[in-house]
């Protein structure tokens, strides 16, 4: 009997960003995959067809955001242990904060006792975090480590506190480089492909682009960047040469599209929204970057590099595991405009000798970031899993529907 696995997120987007490989792994293990998310989140893309393409078994439930929303996360619950029930699902890799407290608690109160995988892409206790999040955050995780049976991090700060947590007798945890870099996809442009498409954006070969990519909220914390121009252009030479584009939507895009406006930076900053072509604008900028005030790891962060583009970095636990000052790129504190501002000033005043060495440096240093290093570490996840699934149901798998039932 095909056995079967849920993965589990927010929002309907995550499969196709981070999934596809360890999608490929579980069926070629013989798993049938379930993907389960808020399908109307986010509003501005829906992804369901093209995850059906990839013989995944796709589930709307109600799961929201944010864990305050109580009745909308105790629906999702409901619907969760409705479809594990129904589909004898043997194993449970859930994600995102919200997803990995649902999904654990599906996995403790379903009789059908599946096996949970949690993958924390970021434990929201951080070093350095608001006390808020200490308080708030850090009983639940603890008490939740009481029902993981695999605890996946990825980064060296949450290693060691995961280590610490009460998982059961039996329970594990690995640490991941990442969900994995494609190199093929993310890697420099040639020179000329890359002069054509910045001519297409109507940039100049002496203008110094800047990219941002990533959700439009608070965390991005794309203000300090704002602000950091705001700076620049009281300064003799103001803004001359300098261009910001941002990619993404999220809630947060018309407090910026008002803050843009009031401080006068309509000429220099553009509003991309939403983009499929990433890699291609990656390629035309001169840096990226990469102020948020947290990141688990920081995808955004290891494309650009992977794509000879140095990172204007914020320093947060994710950025620390592949960013060195100097080296491929320049980091400043989240809170802290005037140095975003000298970053920027340093990247304008660059010259194309030290550019270019700067743009080797970056490739070389994503290289233990690549695919192929997080495909043999989540190879170990799921075999853990597997053997897991074997000693706790052995050859019973398969749920109502497996048995012909409505």
């Amino acid at each position: 009997m095909e056995k079967q696995v849920l993965i589990l997120a927010t929002t309907n987007d995550f499969l196709l960003k981070f999934e596809r490989e360890n999608v490929k792994l579980l069926q070629a293990m013989g798993y049938q995959v379930h993907y389960a998310a808020n399908f109307h989140e986010p509003g501005y893309v829906c992804d369901r067809d093209r995850i059906r393409e990839l013989g995944v078994t796709v589930h709307h439930v109600d799961i929201a955001r944010s864990p305050y929303l109580l009745g909308d996360n105790r629906r999702a619950l409901s619907q969760l242990l409705t479809l594990v029930r129904r589909w004898g699902i043997s194993a449970i890799h859930c994600h995102t904060p919200v997803g990995g407290l649902l999904g654990r608690l599906a996995g403790r109160l379903s009789p059908v006792r599946p096996v949970v995988v949690y993958t924390a892409h970021g434990f929201h206790f951080y070093r350095g975090a608001p006390l808020f999040n200490r308080l708030a955050f850090y009983p639940v995780e603890w008490d939740l480590a009481r029902y993981t049976d695999i605890l996946v991090v990825i980064n060296q700060e949450d290693w060691l506190a995961a280590r610490k947590l009460p998982l059961p007798r039996d329970g594990k945890v690995f640490r991941l480089p990442g969900v994995g870099l494609d190199r093929e996809v993310f890697s420099p442009l040639p020179p000329q492909q890359r002069e054509k498409l910045r001519k297409d954006l109507g940039l100049s070969s002496e203008e110094l682009f800047l990219l941002s990519v990533g959700e439009l909220n608070l965390n991005k914390n794309h203000r300090v960047v704002l602000e950091a121009l705001s700076i620049l252009k009281r300064r003799p030479g103001g803004l001359s040469r300098i261009r910001y584009g941002i990619c993404g939507e999220g809630f947060a895009r018309p407090r910026l599209e008002r803050e843009i406006r009031d401080r006068g930076l309509s000429q220099q900053v553009a509003l991309f929204g939403y983009r499929q072509d990433v890699p291609r604008l990656l390629g035309c900028a001169d840096a990226t970057v990469f102020p948020s005030r947290r990141e688990g790891l920081g995808m955004a962060g290891l494309e650009s590099l992977a794509m000879g583009v140095p990172v204007l970095a914020a320093d947060n636990r994710g950025t620390r595991e592949y960013m060195v000052h100097g080296k491929n790129g320049l980091i400043y504190p989240w809170d802290d405009p005037a140095g975003f501002a000298r970053g920027i000033a340093l990247l304008r005043g660059m010259d194309p000798h030290r550019r270019e060495e700067l743009s080797r440096r970056c490739v070389e240093s994503v290289a233990p970031f690549d695919k192929t290093k997080a495909r043999a570490a989540m190879k170990a996840v799921y075999r853990e899993m597997d053997r897991k699934v074997r000693e706790r149901h052995g050859g019973e798998t398969g749920g109502e529907r497996a048995h012909g039932l409505p």
